[in-house]
């Protein structure tokens, strides 16, 4: 039981790290007119909603999707890293990454009308650090849980991480007025620190076990 519950904190403080609702909760009170919570609550719950659906499916068809292009998770583990560590890069730096969008994203989402799905949910929120993270939980996980507690403790962090995701959109409003610019620039590089030591993990793991064949 103590193992479940290490597995779900450990998880779920990943998963929340790499997703950065913090940092997308910035990009979205720039992208609403007068962003309050009645305002936002619609989109947060599109946006989240669009992550929870987006990574049970990454947890139940991911591996198997790229295991059909004859890749494995130890690839998964190199390239997500790879990612992984641009992203955190930026974040250490305070800079907007263009691994998660892109600025001609940005200013196509400011002319539609409803940005919670794209590319606010995708792929600001869930994006490819999002699937890499996903598989590679799952596949450590399985080395010490059967596959169906597994399962249920990966989609629990996964409901947990998006009920997180929600309250904090849906709350952006208040969070970016109580930080400040400078305040969400200090939270985004300590999470940077976190990401980056994620992204080592994953790359020193991945790069020894293929260089071990």
């Amino acid at each position: 039981m103590d193992q479940i519950i290490t597995l779900l904190l450990h998880d779920t403080i990943a998963l929340i790290t790499i997703l950065n609702p913090i940092a997308a909760a910035s990009i979205m009170v720039s992208m609403v007119d007068a962003p309050t919570s009645g305002t936002l609550s619609p989109i947060a719950k599109k946006a989240s909603l669009t992550v929870f659906i987006a990574s049970l499916t990454t947890l139940f068809c991911g591996e198997y999707i790229f295991a059909f292009f004859g890749i494995n998770v130890d690839s998964i583990k190199v390239i997500g890293g790879v990612i992984l560590l641009l992203i955190a890069i930026n974040m250490a730096y305070g800079h907007p990454t263009k691994a998660r969008h892109t600025p001609e994203e940005q200013q196509e989402a400011q002319a539609k009308e409803d940005i919670s799905i794209v590319p606010l949910g995708i792929p600001i929120l869930f994006g490819p650090g999002v699937i890499a993270t996903i598989i590679v939980l799952n596949h450590n996980n399985t080395m010490h849980l059967p596959l169906v507690i597994n399962y249920a403790l990966l989609s629990g962090v996964i409901l947990l991480s998006s009920l997180i995701v929600y309250l904090t959109l849906r709350n952006a409003a208040h969070i970016t007025k109580l930080f400040g610019v400078t305040g969400m620039k200090i939270l985004t590089r300590i999470m940077g620190l976190v990401v980056g030591a994620i992204a080592a993990q994953f790359l020193v793991s991945g790069i020894r076990k293929l260089w071990m064949g």
